[in-house]
């Protein structure tokens, strides 16, 4: 059979575009997922399904792909993304944050309407009312509230009011960033990911096929068109149109792979150059962070990992010296479970729009090898001195919340780079490995409706094509993606 798309990964950008392009009877669909695809909600493990549990985030475990990558010289870590139908939505902390007008404004050929209708058209938020939030989607969106929420998450929120910090109570709402709870893809303790929202109900459709443990290792491409793919068992599959949605790592692989990247890279690993493009693989941002441990006086044990409040802030407010930036640059998030049992509480500082810029290359033509992934941290004085401005913002943040502090870290600026340096790790939100950009633009990969330049039939669609990571968690922002290129590849 010669299907009509092809979409390669079942995260939640591929598992949104397959449900909503398989709603047309006359399109067939084929899903290909690398990892286990769960054909029910009851045969997901426990922890898919707790959303207190980020356990499947582990190093270890076998739905996480755990990528090795160096996030400054000398500090390695593993960055965890989902290997399984639903991606990375089915192991994170269901975090559901939209994307800024600011961050959308600097996508070439995007508007925040664009963005704004395929947020709306996925959500279904059972909290907020009006025109701004989605009603009728298949994504529940709830906030978390109730006793935790007036102890302590309260007293952070109480203490972050107390340095200045504005409210924020709905944070996909468009008010300036301040303190606010989390909204979450989860409903009842139970974390709803992408394959549970847009898969798993459209099973039954004669065109939609899903396959999983199915990894595909190329694109054929026949000239100047893609006519299907390759997988790792050596099937060839042809389709009228080839997606890929393998995330922001695997993406960007696959299209080297297939001798789309930069020439010289290719050329060294032994791989035929078909197009060189300059921009995949390179040029993408992350939000760099460290966890500020805290003892929790009160012995609360919650629940919910999402019962979270975010302190969104102006880096202006926190150093004059700095640029203001009225999006929100500097995030602070409490985790209000601790990470094991009877463990420290933590805030997580990151830094949201940084000015550093990392690559991942080809270290082989085979593809059962990892590219290897740089981050490149810190590496401007400007986003030392903002992680510099987060941490001390939460140290003065418990002080003002009345939560004992674990580590007597310094204040000063030698004192904190060191304990920065060895606290370092990676949120996780890897953008524009292969972004949307104009065509004659070098680091350009795909144009506004997701097509690889200089390639027919071929589509990127996952948070490679993003520019530059959003200034908020870019979960929501993926599910947003694949609604977006239905709507454009079914007009």
């Amino acid at each position: 059979m010669v299907w009509d798309t092809l979409i390669v990964g079942g995260g939640s950008a591929g598992c949104a575009l397959a449900g909503r392009l398989s709603e047309d009877p006359g399109r067939r669909v084929l899903l290909l997922e690398a990892g286990p695809a769960h054909p029910d909600v009851g045969s997901y493990p426990p922890e898919v399904l707790d959303v207190a549990s980020l356990g499947c985030a582990g190093e270890e475990h076998p739905l996480n792909w755990a990528f090795a990558t160096e996030l400054a010289a000398g500090r390695r870590a593993r960055t965890a993304r989902g290997r399984l139908l639903g991606g990375s939505s089915a192991i994170n902390g269901a975090n559901h944050l939209r994307a800024t007008p600011a961050d959308v404004a600097g996508w070439h050929g995007w508007t925040w309407a664009d963005a704004r209708a395929a947020y709306i058209r996925g959500e279904d938020d059972h909290d907020v009312g009006g025109p701004e939030h989605g009603h009728d989607g298949p994504v529940p969106v709830e906030r978390p509230a109730g006793d935790l929420l007036a102890r302590l998450t309260g007293r952070v929120a109480a203490g972050a009011r107390a340095l200045g910090v504005p409210a924020e109570p709905d944070k996909n709402g468009g008010a300036p960033p301040g303190v606010g709870p989390v909204p979450a893809n989860a409903v009842r303790g139970v974390r709803v990911n992408a394959a549970m929202a847009y898969v798993l109900p459209a099973l039954h459709r004669a065109n939609l096929t899903v396959r999983g443990d199915t990894p595909v290792v190329r694109v054929l491409v026949d000239g100047t068109r893609a006519v299907g793919v390759v997988t790792a068992a050596g099937e060839r599959i042809e389709a009228a149109e080839v997606v890929l949605s393998a995330g922001a790592v695997k993406s960007p692989q696959l299209l080297a792979l297939s001798g789309i990247g930069p020439a010289d890279e290719l050329r060294a690993v032994g791989v035929d150059v078909l197009l060189d493009r300059p921009g995949v693989g390179h040029g993408w941002s992350d939000h760099p962070s460290v966890f500020v441990p805290f003892v929790d006086d009160e012995a609360l044990h919650p629940r919910a990992v999402s019962t979270q409040t975010v302190v969104h802030l102006d880096a202006g407010a926190l150093d004059p010296a700095l640029p203001p930036d009225p999006a929100g640059d500097l995030e602070v998030l409490l985790f209000a479970r601790p990470f094991v049992p009877g463990g420290d509480r933590h805030l997580m500082c990151a830094l949201q729009q940084p000015e550093s810029r990392g690559a991942s290359v080809l270290t082989s033509a085979d593809p059962a090898q990892d590219p290897r992934i740089s981050h490149h941290y810190l590496a401007t004085s400007l986003d030392r001195a903002r992680m510099r401005a987060v941490v001390r913002f939460a140290d003065d943040l418990l002080a003002a919340a009345g939560l004992p502090g674990r580590a007597d870290r310094g204040r000063s600026d030698a004192e904190l780079d060191a304990w920065i340096d060895g606290a370092l790790t990676t949120s996780s939100h890897l953008c524009g490995s292969a972004a949307v950009g104009p065509a004659d633009d070098p680091a350009a990969v795909v144009d506004p409706e997701f097509r690889v330049h200089g390639v027919t039939g071929l589509r990127v669609v996952d948070t490679s094509v993003v520019p530059v990571v959003p200034r908020r968690g870019p979960a929501a922002t993926a599910l947003m993606l694949g609604e977006r290129a239905a709507d454009l590849m079914r007009r």
